[in-house]
């Protein structure tokens, strides 16, 4: 006798959803200030749904949009969590991917949720934006939609960026949007290339926040720019601190206010950088000008972190609370242990400031203080490798 296939979709997720629509809409119209619009006709059916990824309360405003259960698709990092993971598994059903990898076992399973009927949820970027506007998108989100032969529905979240930046702790008051701007159907899309579908996808999805569009009001607006900010366009790789509504570099000594309207502006002088969009897009043109071969005799930067092997879907295993790194050019080194970027698979940003190391079919995380910069270790790693591979004028850096 044939073993019976466990079903991924459940009718307790119905209920799941209807609960926390009941608790979480509220709570985020007067916490976020966001206006969320239902989907229009939206009839008795499953989607694919494609979002920007700005917040992390993204895929709350798309279940507040649609009627009906979501399974999302989510990195590894929720579910290596112990009991807590158990728990959300069984609430809701999330589709675990391991992020930065190709994870066959991940398009498998959404294919499984789309026989069984259901609306799969996913942000191609695989990153919430850094900089406001929309990140690099994986071309492949074009063969896995016409795979799952869905209806594509574009769920589009603006203005996010200025109420809740990835880099800070707190939200700002403001005002922000999301809603389905547009739906496409198999018999649309299955006539075009991938790279129609992917230039579609790529246009549905776009948003720039880099802009003055509202006003988002915190007395602590730059608190933890560092998370994002290592390069100083005075002083080349340097660290910087924030405090307030001003982040400041550690060797120049020069200020810089984050207003109201996401401008930055100098303390005493002219900011060479408008957003925070441009300081980042400057970061990114500095670190592909680096040749990193030239930074393997000492470490760029030394600092401290808690050190942890995760073990994929079931928990992490603290190795050492405040283990001393040092970052190469070639090369991180953790309490001695070596993680050379020759053996490094992938090196990823989780949430805020975690960082991912994948080495040896294992999955090491670094989580540091609140100041922990975790995206310079990634712009640093791909830039290795692009140069290592020959393609020294590749730049996408990992984000």
């Amino acid at each position: 006798m044939s073993k019976k296939k466990k079903k991924w979709i459940h009718f307790r997720h119905h209920v799941v959803r209807n609960l926390l629509y009941i608790v979480m809409y509220p709570y985020c119209r007067l916490k976020f200030g966001i206006k969320i619009e239902p989907m229009k006709d939206q009839q008795h059916r499953p989607y694919l749904i494609l979002l920007n990824h700005q917040m992390v309360f993204d895929q709350f405003f798309v279940g507040m949009s649609f009627k009906g259960p979501i399974y999302y698709v989510a990195t590894e990092d929720i579910f290596s969590l112990g009991w807590v993971s158990s728990l959300i598994r069984y609430l809701i059903a999330p589709i675990p991917i391991k992020k930065q990898t190709t994870d066959i076992q991940a398009v498998r399973n959404c294919y499984k949720v789309a026989k069984e009927g259901g609306t799969i949820a996913i942000a191609p970027e695989g990153n919430r934006t850094y900089s406001g506007k929309t990140e690099y998108m994986n071309p492949a989100i074009a063969s896995l939609s016409k795979t799952l032969n869905l209806p594509i529905a574009f769920f589009r979240i603006e203005d996010g960026y200025g109420v809740q930046p990835r880099w800070c702790d707190k939200s700002r008051r403001g005002k922000m949007r999301a809603y389905f701007s547009r739906v496409i159907m198999p018999e649309e899309y299955k006539q075009m290339s991938n790279d129609e579908l992917y230039e579609i996808i790529q246009k549905e999805l776009y948003v720039n926040d880099a802009k003055v569009t509202n006003n988002f009001y915190h007395k602590k607006n730059a608190e933890y720019l560092e998370r994002l900010l290592y390069i100083c366009p005075h002083c080349g790789l340097s660290v910087f601190e924030s405090h307030g509504d001003k982040v400041a570099c550690k060797k120049c000594n020069r200020e810089y206010q984050y207003l109201p309207t996401k401008e930055l502006q100098g303390v005493g002088f002219e900011s060479p950088f408008r957003f925070i969009n441009d300081w980042y897009e400057y970061q990114k043109t500095f670190v592909n000008k680096m040749d990193p071969n030239e930074y393997v005799a000492e470490p760029m930067y030394r600092e401290t972190a808690s050190f942890s092997e995760v073990i994929v879907y079931k928990h992490k295993e603290p190795i050492k609370e405040n283990a001393s790194i040092e970052l190469y050019g070639d090369r991180i080194i953790i309490d001695e242990k070596v993680f050379l970027f020759d053996e490094v698979t992938a090196i990823s940003v989780l949430g805020r400031n975690k960082l991912n190391i994948y080495h040896d079919k294992k999955v090491y995380q670094l989580k540091g203080n609140k100041r922990f910069n975790a995206i310079k270790y990634v712009h640093m790693y791909y830039r290795y490798k692009n140069v290592n591979k020959g393609e020294g004028h590749e730049q996408f850096l990992g984000l």
